[in-house]
């Protein structure tokens, strides 16, 4: 919808129903059904030709599709086109975020022009033309500054930066603390337990991101507090409704057939504990999040074990 201001935009679906739909009644039957699309919006469920002649590629695939999706679309790339990540999440057997599966897939040739887009933005105010602000990270910058003017408009603002790695490691580790928070709040353990999940969470999140070389200002940014401040508090958070329904004693089953939509961080809460674990970071809200997740304690001991840890320093010296 941002593109389609002043540029021609092909969408691509798996599903046929979907690219129908957008085509015939110029509405996506099935996200955010009730928002008119402009005319210059056209589906198709082909790669190729969603790719041909695009100087920009934006993927926004869940991120356990990303490397499947983009084996087969990288030799459809154009050459000089810039590639925008709005996938946020971290791959569970690499440990790589999104812009690493892209360097990983992608021809060397495109591995300039990737652009990680993050930031606090529910897609339902971006519709509703609501004032929204976002980074695009870019070791390049300049790229990002291209992607700036593109996507730009008085209702989404577009700030840029290089710190590629920081933006997606907090992109991703937010739906994390986001489950932590539901949970939290699930269980009503008050306004000073979620306001103290949230602060050591960003903690947390700066630890594993600067053990992987980000910058740690970037963590105070809209990737990182910012992000963290909306998916942690707003309704439309699925990561957060994920967290009152395992608070609540539903299966996690049950909750994600529910939200109909991915929450990014149950499979990013196992590799984030993974990547910490590889890198000797602590991170325990994301450990005790994944027992939860995986069966291993209720929401009720997952919050004891927190509290009950050895006391310590809140300047910590190292990753640690």
């Amino acid at each position: 919808m941002l593109s389609a201001r002043e540029h021609d935009v092909k969408i691509w679906s798996r599903s046929e129903e979907v690219a129908i739909g957008i085509n015939r009644d110029h509405r996506n039957p099935r996200y955010l059904g009730d928002f008119e699309l402009s005319l210059r919006i056209e589906a198709t469920t082909d790669l190729g030709e969603a790719l041909a002649g695009a100087e920009l590629v934006i993927v926004a695939v869940p991120s356990h599709s990303l490397r499947e999706v983009m084996t087969e679309a990288g030799p459809l790339i154009e050459p000089g086109a810039i590639v925008v990540s709005a996938v946020k999440g971290i791959e569970f057997e690499t440990g790589l975020t999104m812009h690493g599966v892209l360097e990983d897939i992608l021809d060397e040739e495109h591995h300039p022009r990737i652009v990680a887009l993050s930031g606090p933005s529910f897609a339902r105010e971006i519709a509703n033309r609501q004032p929204t602000v976002v980074t695009l990270a870019c070791r390049e910058e300049a790229y990002a500054i291209s992607v700036q003017a593109t996507l730009s408009c008085p209702w989404f603002r577009c700030y840029t930066q290089s710190d590629i790695i920081g933006v997606e490691i907090a992109g991703a580790l937010k739906n994390v603390i986001a489950i932590a928070i539901g949970m939290s709040d699930g269980l009503e353990s008050g306004h000073n337990a979620r306001a103290a999940l949230m602060t050591r969470g960003l903690a947390e999140i700066t630890r594993i991101g600067v053990a992987r070389g980000a910058e740690p200002a970037t963590f105070l940014g809209l990737a990182g507090m910012g992000d963290l401040l909306l998916t942690c508090t707003g309704d439309q958070s699925r990561n957060r409704r994920v967290g009152l329904g395992l608070a609540a004693g539903r299966p996690l089953d049950e909750i994600v057939a529910e939200l109909g939509e991915v929450a990014e961080g149950i499979q990013t809460t196992r590799a984030a504990c993974r990547l910490a674990a590889r890198l000797g970071v602590d991170a325990p809200i994301a450990n005790q999040v994944r027992a939860v997740i995986d069966g291993e304690k209720t929401p009720e001991e997952a919050g004891r074990w927190l509290m009950g840890r050895q006391l310590k320093s809140e300047r910590e010296r190292s990753h640690q």
